[in-house]
């Protein structure tokens, strides 16, 4: 009788050093890995990281670009303070900020409960609400300055056909920034109405059919059921709508310019004027990173009082 016994084969200890076939595959993965990563890290280091630090000494010395830097320290933090141009370019920033960000959530959640139906040519009215925003804000901004023209534009002929008086618009120091926020709005909504149109998509049914069972009509299911799950999207929609409305130049660029009489000159807008037609670098860095400072400070406080309130975002 013969007797065979199966080899069982050798666990290896974790002390135990790897063969070096082993050790090769794993160093080729992880060249591999930075092989398709580098190139993505130096252009991130190379176009973001770098020119940031750079600009942080910038900001600390008097330069206009030619000359050689005069180092100045904190004075151009300390001289925003005082600065009336940059005080009123806040201002308009913040109004801006408050009348944009509020009104897309709105709209936003209204279109997309409006597109969430079931209708014929959904696809249609879809496509219709996202085109304006992978539109050129540019090429948004000089459609707009026909529009509101206020001698031949579209919107002041609208008012006649209606029996109303022309109005001024962009042309207006009063109007001015309310336009750009109605332009903003029209061409930034529909980012917020996809992003909720996903949101309610991915809603549970079982929890719409319950309350629905239990006698809740629409607007109870809809203010203790959707809104609810809606919050995490809410919250990132806010940051992201806040950072938009703060960073908000290429819109007041090819429309006012920061006219008339600097009534819709931003932050941006200040920056650019500083930087590139004053040749103010070093202030113009300061006040960038002034803005930097506040929009990161807003964003941590959502994000702080969103955990706080135990929604779970974030």
């Amino acid at each position: 009788m013969t007797l065979t016994f199966a080899a069982t084969p050798r666990t290896r200890s974790p002390e135990e050093p790897r063969p070096r076939s082993a050790r090769g595959r794993a160093a080729r993965r992880s060249l591999t890995g930075w092989g398709f990563a580098g190139p993505a890290t130096l252009l991130v280091v190379g176009l973001s990281i770098f020119p940031a630090v750079w600009a942080f000494f910038i900001s600390r010395t008097k330069w206009n670009g030619i000359a050689p830097a005069t180092d100045v320290g904190w004075r151009n933090y300390q001289r925003i303070a005082t600065d009336p141009d940059a005080i009123a370019a806040a201002q308009h920033t913040l109004v801006l900020t408050v009348l944009f960000v509020p009104g897309s959530i709105l709209l936003g959640i209204l279109i997309a409960v409006a597109l969430n139906q079931k209708i014929r040519l959904i696809g249609f009215y879809r496509t219709c609400i996202f085109v304006p925003y992978v539109a050129s804000a540019a090429a948004t901004g000089i459609l707009a300055s026909f529009v509101f023209n206020p001698q031949f534009g579209a919107a002041n002929e609208a008012l006649r056909r209606l029996g109303l008086p022309a109005q001024q618009f962009l042309e207006s120091p009063g109007q001015a920034l309310i336009v750009i926020c109605l332009i903003a709005l029209w061409g930034e909504v529909g980012f917020c109405a996809v992003i909720y149109l996903a949101a309610l998509q991915d809603i549970p049914k079982e929890l719409v059919e319950a309350a629905t069972v239990d006698g809740a009509g629409k607007w109870r299911v809809f203010r203790h059921i959707t809104l609810p799950e809606l919050r995490p999207v809410t919250v990132f929609t806010a940051i992201w709508q806040t950072i938009t409305a703060m960073q908000l130049f290429d819109l007041i660029y090819t429309t006012t310019r920061g006219g008339p009489l600097n009534s819709t000159q931003t932050v941006v807008y200040y920056i650019y004027e500083l930087a590139f037609q004053t040749q103010r670098l070093g202030y113009g860095a300061a006040v960038a990173y002034l803005l930097f400072a506040v929009t990161l400070l807003l964003t941590v406080g959502v994000i702080w009082y969103n955990r706080r309130s135990g929604s779970g975002a974030f």
